[in-house]
């Protein structure tokens, strides 16, 4: 961490962006796209996930690994909490699965 700071990256930073130039500078908006376009060039893939579709399963991935609406929000960045909720809180099989198994332990079967 310290040595990251003696960079004048501070991950604790809401302003700290995740991708940077090595001088903390933010690349060009298409950098992201450009990078994952290498990358498919190089290993030809049946499914090309667009970086939201990263951001989506990322999400999907913590609400599935129990993060609470509070968290994902936050870790996201959104102002509204409903944003939140309206466009990446569905629900996963395995969350159905659990629901039902949290309420047949409750119920004492």
């Amino acid at each position: 961490m310290k040595i990251m700071l003696l960079h004048g990256y501070n991950s604790k930073s809401p302003q700290q962006f995740l991708f940077t130039t090595k001088e903390n500078k933010l690349y060009y908006p298409q950098a992201v796209n450009d990078w994952l376009n290498w990358i498919y060039k190089k290993t030809p893939m049946d499914v090309k996930i667009t970086p939201h579709g990263f951001r989506h399963t990322h999400c999907s991935l913590l609400f599935e690994s129990g993060a609470s609406i509070k968290e994902v929000q936050e870790r996201l960045g959104h102002k509204d909490i409903k944003t939140t909720m309206n466009i990446y809180a569905h629900v996963t099989p395995k969350s159905i699965k659990e629901t039902g198994d949290r309420f047949a332990k409750f119920m004492g079967e």
